[in-house]
């Protein structure tokens, strides 16, 4: 009769419980392959196409190239990119916790096996008025089983893989991003000396211009006020040239710091910029969901939160457990493994919770809080990536019209320059006038190379918003 009250009343715990049983793995990635559908069908509703005019004609012909960075055909940057994968150091504490994320995941599969622990230990005892001593040995194998009925020890194994694979993507999103920052820092320290140079020459056609206005103001052609405002706009050139020159080394310091080196600003760039590279295909919005490495991190984050809420409501279940020992006593150590001294146990224990004052559902309901976290994260990385997606496209359209544009405007006014010295040099203009056209010229100059160096840019951030190869 007590063991059928027993078994009664263990039948009504796990019928009481059993409105907390958990998915199996099968169940379980379905509800996630349904979640992230529901999230990129019905709460992004992801179009078809991107929406920029740009990726519905030029982008969608060509493959794309086997590394985004190689089509720049420049090896002085890969050179530099690859440097800093080796040695940059925000790029070594993200393969840390990558490493250490898959040590976890590994880690947790022991719990699914059984342990095993060998004990062995010794004493000597006797009466204290000198009576006689005995030796006592004893040595004991334990072993023990937790028997994951329920799946709440795979359903925590396939949260720490789902972790470690998030941990994957972060570092390789990481890698990407190191990759676009070492390219765009180099395009800016090339861009610095460039614009240092135009200040220069600027610079020579100003002190060209400041000789003509002391000839002519020594020969009583001009006045003291031409003079002085040539002076005026030499100071000027030379400070703008001082900032440049300063701006250099900080972008050089800060690529140096990329590498993994000392910021001395000692590197050694060229001076040239790389020619544009032709658009990559963007393909469809959707495809960027699997191929963006932020984006696969955040979907592993949801699979994380699903196995953790199952492995809180597997919490709630009863935990079935096996343990067995052998062990051993004697007054010697050549007699404790004598058959005759061993005695062996096996046992079976059912550990059923009844009462925890609500903790163990609230952890169900704060795993379940987690995992609606989780997929309005995954949402909101969708969105930003398609943001950077449509921002890209659209910008590289208008930095190749305002290219177009500072074009003409650059061959213009460098035209509208010669004319302005030549008239100025016999005497039919004013200074004033020609300083100005030769300004005029030189920042139509400066800006046509900035558009230059922000289409180099540009591009980088368009592969690194597509994902893909790097």
């Amino acid at each position: 009769m007590r063991t059928i009250r027993l078994i009664s009343l263990l039948i009504i715990v796990l019928l009481t419980a059993s409105c907390a049983k958990p998915m199996n793995t099968q169940q379980r990635e379905q509800a996630i392959e349904e979640a992230i559908e529901e999230v990129a069908e019905e709460t992004l509703k992801t179009p078809t196409e991107w929406s920029a005019e740009v990726a519905k004609n030029a982008l969608k012909a060509g493959d794309a190239p086997a590394k985004w960075l190689t089509s720049f055909n420049d090896p002085v940057m890969l050179k530099l990119i690859k440097e800093a994968r080796t040695n940059n150091q925000d790029l070594k504490v993200a393969a840390g916790n990558m490493d250490k994320a898959w040590l976890l995941a590994k880690q947790s599969g022991a719990a699914l096996k059984p342990t095993v622990d060998l004990s062995l230990g010794g004493g000597r005892s006797g009466g204290v008025d000198g009576g006689s001593a005995s030796n006592n040995v004893n040595v004991g194998l334990e072993a023990s089983w937790e028997l994951d009925v329920w799946g709440r020890l795979r359903a925590g194994v396939s949260a720490s893989e789902a972790s470690a694979q998030a941990a994957e993507a972060d570092y390789i999103f990481a890698q990407h991003s190191l990759s676009a920052n070492v390219a765009t820092s180099y395009f800016i320290v090339i861009e610095a000396k460039l614009q240092a140079a135009i200040t220069r020459k600027n610079l020579a056609i100003l002190e060209e211009s400041m000789r003509i206005a002391q000839v002519k103001y020594d020969n009583g052609l001009s006045s003291a006020q031409d003079v002085a405002l040539n002076r005026a706009n030499l100071a000027t050139a030379q400070e703008q040239l001082i900032t440049i020159e300063g701006s250099e080394r900080d972008a050089t310091r800060a690529l140096e710091v990329l590498l993994g080196r000392y910021p001395s600003a000692e590197l050694d760039i060229s001076d040239v910029l790389p020619d544009l590279p032709p658009p990559p295909p963007a393909g469809v919005p959707s495809e960027i969901l699997e191929r963006r490495p932020d984006i696969v991190s955040a979907e592993r984050q949801i699979a994380l939160a699903f196995n953790a809420t199952d492995q809180a409501k597997a919490a709630r279940l009863p935990k079935f457990s096996l343990t067995t020992s052998l062990s051993g006593a004697s007054e010697s150590l050549s007699d404790v493994l004598n058959p005759s001294n061993l005695v062996w146990k096996l046992m079976g224990n059912i550990a059923a919770p009844l009462f925890d004052g609500g903790r163990r559902k609230i952890d169900v309901e704060i795993a379940t809080v987690e995992q609606k976290q989780a997929i309005s994260t995954y949402a909101q990385t969708a969105l930003t990536a398609f943001s950077e997606v449509e921002n890209n496209l659209d910008q590289g359209k208008v930095l190749a019209d305002r290219e177009t544009a500072l074009v003409e405007a650059y061959t213009q006014s460098k035209k509208a320059r010669r004319i302005a010295e030549l008239r100025y040099k016999e005497g039919e203009s004013e200074l004033l006038d020609t300083l100005q056209i030769q300004q005029q010229a030189f920042t139509a100059e400066s800006n046509l190379l900035s558009i230059k160096r922000s289409q180099l840019e540009q591009r980088i951030n368009l592969y690194l918003s597509l994902g893909g190869s790097w």
